[in-house]
């Protein structure tokens, strides 16, 4: 593998002082996944990364990002001493931005950065090598990492920027110095944080003040707050969304047990794509992909070929086929995780994907096969919340769920709002769902788990998962 950073070069982006002669092929900040040869970054989060860093070297670490000679370190082992680890990165991560001739995105987002994220980096394989986060790296820490991470080779990069505060997406935007910034949309989350949906319009749309002269701004078009993304953007805003009056506007979608097939307007004409996961959301994402990839001069025909071999990340709307029991025919569920985060936009696009499926009959002790959604708390929703969680009882997709079963203090309030007929488990921690998994469900269930990172409904999902084995849900390989 090739070097990605010298001992001089690294120096001379940080104002560093190496220590030692050595070069670095990639770059971490975790001992737990850091891979020989890389650069150990000794960030302080709950724990100071400097007490890791004679593990990391141990490791194979080609040298640690520090600003002290740790404890128990040799004086004369391979170090880049700096000020300030945090600020140190960052430098590391503009000179990786400046060095490169990379077409550089950014994306944001109340919801769908990172699917949408993916989503480019599977359809922009045609424009050459693509470089993208393997995570959720949105963050003050994650966005220097992923440009410092960065090939100089590199054709596209994709960044994901994030927030949880005012304030912090328009200086990772300056870093990050995009050609194209989309806005997947604006919802009600972190609204703690927030005096309402109009501050987290400004806040999103801040992404476009590092947006690169004769850069691309696109914005979604049907929300309340476009306008303040359109006046953040400029006059050549790219808007698109589901009215015709956006540059790109689906004109019908179709959402099927496995896929999604959507026709779009668009500046090349009417353009037909599929994608390899049922969801409406996924075709909007899909459609602002096909907005990046055409700013960027890409051949759609290939973009719309490799778009279609998308599937979600784990956690994010993933179908899986579970067998329950390997000697009796049709002893399976069907398992949507879409457990890693909530808000009421995706909550709804969730249910819509549950109801699109259909239950299978005459398996299992139930007999019959029913539609089930666990759901745990929308977190950061702000003064609202309760209101916020008992207003998913008026969803039109509930008619065609058969049980909710409702997970933390928050969704309290739903299962308060639901009929009885629906009213499933109502418990306070997910723990509590782990130990009824296998009463809760069974052969023929379609199962929803959703839920805000913090509230842990992922447990649920991996109590699910143990009751049998995976099988692709769309071509029956185990």
């Amino acid at each position: 593998m090739s070097a990605l950073w010298s001992a001089a070069d690294a120096a001379a982006a940080t104002g560093g002082r190496a220590l030692g002669d050595w070069s670095a092929t990639g770059v971490s900040i975790d001992t737990r996944t850091l891979q020989p040869g890389d650069l150990f970054v000794a960030l302080k989060d709950v724990r100071d990364g400097h007490e890791f860093v004679a593990q990391a070297l141990e490791k194979g670490a080609a040298a640690a990002l520090v600003s002290r000679v740790p404890e128990g370190v040799d004086q004369d082992a391979p170090l880049l001493v700096v000020d300030d680890v945090l600020d140190g990165l960052t430098a590391l991560g503009a000179a990786g931005r400046a060095r490169t001739g990379a077409k550089v995105i950014g994306v944001t987002g109340s919801v769908g950065k990172t699917s949408t994220k993916e989503m480019l980096r599977e359809a922009l394989t045609s424009m050459g090598h693509v470089h993208a986060a393997e995570a959720s790296y949105n963050n003050q820490w994650g966005v220097p990492l992923t440009l410092a991470r960065m090939p100089m080779e590199t054709d596209v990069a994709i960044i994901e920027i994030g927030m949880n505060h005012p304030g912090e997406i328009a200086p990772l935007s300056r870093l990050t110095r995009p050609h194209v910034a989309l806005i997947t949309t604006v919802v009600g989350a972190h609204m703690e944080a927030f005096d309402g949906l109009d501050g987290i319009a400004h806040e999103k749309a801040s992404i476009f003040e590092g947006l690169e002269s004769g850069g691309t701004a696109i914005i979604p078009g049907d929300l309340g707050v476009s306008h303040i993304l359109r006046g953040a953007a400029g006059p050549g805003a790219v808007s698109f969304g589901q009215r015709h009056e956006n540059n790109w506007h689906l004109t019908s979608v179709r959402i099927n047990a496995s896929s999604v097939t959507a026709q779009a307007g668009s500046p090349q004409g009417s353009l037909l794509f599929k994608i390899a996961s049922p969801g409406r959301h996924f075709a909007e994402n899909a459609l602002g992909v096909l907005a990046v990839a055409y700013a960027l001069e890409a051949d759609l025909a290939l973009v719309i070929a490799d778009l279609g071999r998308w599937v979600p990340p784990a956690g994010r709307g993933t179908l899986e086929e579970l067998v329950l029991d390997d000697f009796a025919d049709g002893m399976s569920l069907t398992l949507i995780d879409d457990a890693f985060n909530a808000n009421p936009a995706s909550l709804d696009a969730a249910l819509e994907i549950l109801v699109a499926q259909t239950p299978t009959d005459g398996v299992g002790r139930v007999w019959r096969g029913r539609r089930i959604a666990m759901l745990g708390d929308m977190l950061e929703l702000g003064a609202d919340e309760a209101a916020q969680h008992a207003a998913v009882a008026n969803s039109p997709h509930l008619d065609d769920v058969d049980v909710v079963h409702c997970v933390g203090p928050r969704m309290a309030h739903l299962w308060e709002a639901l009929p009885d007929e629906k009213r499933g488990v109502q418990v306070t921690d997910a723990s509590d769902l782990v130990g009824r998994a296998h009463a809760l469900v069974d052969s023929g269930d379609i199962v929803l788990v959703k839920g805000s990172k913090g509230s842990k409904i992922s447990v649920v999902v991996d109590a699910i998962r143990k009751l049998g084995h995976a099988r692709d849900h769309k071509n029956g390989n185990e």
